[in-house]
């Protein structure tokens, strides 16, 4: 039997929950980064210290990931969302008593893997429920969604700059954003699609066999080039984007002796560039296509990366601007192209999200190993690195014929 398509103002209604959920996990991801100098200096840990407790972050998310796929085709993609709320929650809450109450490193890591699993079942949610939302629209909008996550991470940083500054503990801040988180969550969540239209059984992508919709071919995906090369492209942009959540705050505050809050301020320059890019990208793709567009975004990037470094405390500031605009469209780009060919779409996307994931994991630990041996500030030097290596494969993302 087929699903009825939902009238269009239950679309636009649903379109508006995504985009609060876009936001609203924007926010919580970013109230934790935006506290990470403090979590550094209160802990006492050295860069590389630092990079392997994140690693418990990337951990959490990149277990979070498969296990999304099950919880979502089992529980529906709004139950999912408000299950990954509360264990995002629960491991803030956490990481605020880690760092405030017991100065435990330990007990951090442990929390960041909490933080990071719900994180991980929540991006995958809203993406999916995303993708359903833009199927039933018939136009692109996933670039704006992402533009809703940059912007909330953009508020949540300014937040915690103030924060920081104002000298309120990591353990205040966390629990007021985990009550907000799952104050938020339900509320948006009675607006998502209802879950015979997010899991259509006319879905050509849905494979009866394999036991629920987006694993068909999975396999098969794992070994096409094109598939493996935007994959190569979304762990690129996700090292860019991830290496400044993760250590501009850091890199500015200890590389030019600026206060903490004012590391976190150049983060929140980052993000709100970021942003823009977003915003205004979308417009860019369509007149020029994508490759020219990143490869354009792909070289601001190691320039504005390169600013921070040699800069001094000014420029750099300007340079976190230029390489926030430059690490804007490669992610989302990256899924679009993977998306190409509607029938194959689940599976494409799977590999290339994890692959793009990856990039969590060999982060934090790689700018602490360099951090400690050249310093924060020059260990991002390794983005330009990166950037080359997404440059390399880009011609994969054009456009595929659609199918």
């Amino acid at each position: 039997m087929s699903a009825i398509a939902p009238s269009v103002p239950v679309v636009r209604t649903a379109r508006n929950a995504v985009f609060t959920a876009f936001a609203i996990n924007g926010a919580a991801f970013a109230a934790f980064a935006s506290r990470v100098p403090d979590l550094k200096h209160q802990l006492v840990l050295t860069a590389g210290e630092l990079g392997l407790t994140l690693l418990a972050l990337s951990l959490g998310a990149v277990i979070g990931l498969p296990l999304s796929g099950w919880f979502v085709h089992r529980f529906g993609a709004g139950r999912s969302t408000l299950g990954a709320a509360a264990v995002q929650s629960l491991g803030l809450v956490g990481v605020g008593l880690a760092v405030t109450a017991m100065e435990s490193r330990a007990l951090a890591m442990a929390a960041l893997v909490l933080v990071g699993v719900g994180t991980g079942v929540f991006d995958v949610s809203m993406n999916l429920e995303g993708a359903a939302v833009e199927r039933l629209l018939g136009r692109s909008i996933m670039p704006h969604f992402h533009a809703a996550f940059s912007a909330g991470t953009v508020v949540s940083a300014l937040v915690g700059a103030g924060l920081s500054f104002l000298h309120v503990s990591v353990l205040a801040h966390l629990v007021g954003v985990a009550v907000l988180l799952l104050a938020v969550t339900p509320w948006f969540l009675r607006a998502f699609l209802p879950r015979e239209v997010e899991d259509d059984p006319t879905d050509e992508t849905r494979d009866p066999a394999a036991g629920g919709r987006g694993r068909a071919g999975l396999g098969a995906a794992w070994r096409e080039p094109r598939t493996l090369l935007i994959g190569v492209v979304v762990f690129a942009a996700a090292f860019t984007e991830g290496t400044a959540n993760d250590w501009i705050g850091v890199a500015l505050s200890d590389g030019y002796d600026l206060p903490r809050w004012a590391g976190v301020l150049g983060f929140a320059v980052f993000l709100t560039a970021m942003t823009a890019g977003r915003v205004l990208g979308t417009r860019l793709l369509d007149a020029r296509g994508r490759l020219p567009v990143l490869r354009v975004l792909f070289v601001a990037a190691v320039a504005g990366s390169l600013l921070v470094v040699f800069g001094g405390p000014v420029l750099a500031f300007v340079g976190a601007a230029v390489w926030g605009v430059g690490a804007s469209l490669g992610f989302p780009v990256g899924m679009s192209a993977a998306a190409d060919e509607p029938r194959r779409a689940a599976a494409r996307m799977s590999v290339v999200s994890t692959i793009g994931y990856t990039a969590f994991i060999a982060g934090p630990p790689l700018l602490g190993f360099l951090g400690d041996h050249v310093g924060v500030l020059r260990s991002l030097l390794v983005v330009g690195a990166m950037a080359g290596l997404a440059v390399a494969a880009l011609p994969a993302v054009r456009e595929a014929d659609r199918r």
